[in-house]
């Protein structure tokens, strides 16, 4: 059994310190303008938000889980046991300061897709979609369309 977690925006619930905000102004139609929050695009936001996820879950105690930046799994036995350390794990991170919405948060179900990945049984499986994508390509013709192959293939790989 699984479920998931999928902090909602989880960039903009980290405020930036005070003495850190010039350094992340930028100005917009002669007008000055600086974030007050972690902003999205800047190259270590995943590395920052990923950490103090990290932390907080850590800090607390949190169920086994896998985490990749904000998207969090848990997994276990039963129904019951995922339900509850799904619920722990929210609790936590509500604590922590960042906002959950219900709709992001997935399971317990026996089969679940977590970071493009279906998860049942207790293995890692490619989708049927992606596996009726990669059989319905037609034979690559250029260089563009051999890379858009390789790397679909690519990523599969440990999977084929």
């Amino acid at each position: 059994w699984y479920a998931t977690i999928d902090i909602a925006n989880a960039f903009f619930s980290i405020p930036l310190a005070a003495e850190c905000r010039p350094q992340f102004a930028f100005t917009w139609r002669g007008v000055q303008y600086t974030w007050n929050r972690l902003p999205q695009g800047w190259k270590h936001s995943p590395t920052i938000c990923h950490g103090l996820i990290h932390t907080a879950l850590e800090q607390d105690e949190a169920p086994e889980h896998l985490q990749y930046i904000d998207d969090i799994i848990v997994w276990g036995n039963t129904a019951a046991e995922v339900f509850e350390k799904g619920e722990r794990t929210v609790q936590i991170l509500l604590r922590a300061g960042f906002a959950i919405k219900q709709s992001k948060v997935k399971g317990p179900a026996q089969e679940i897709q977590f970071l493009g990945i279906k998860w049942q049984d207790g293995h890692r499986q490619i989708p049927m979609d992606v596996i009726n994508k990669i059989t319905a390509m037609s034979p690559p013709t250029s260089k563009k369309e051999t890379q858009a192959f390789l790397g679909i293939v690519g990523f599969w790989r440990m999977r084929i």
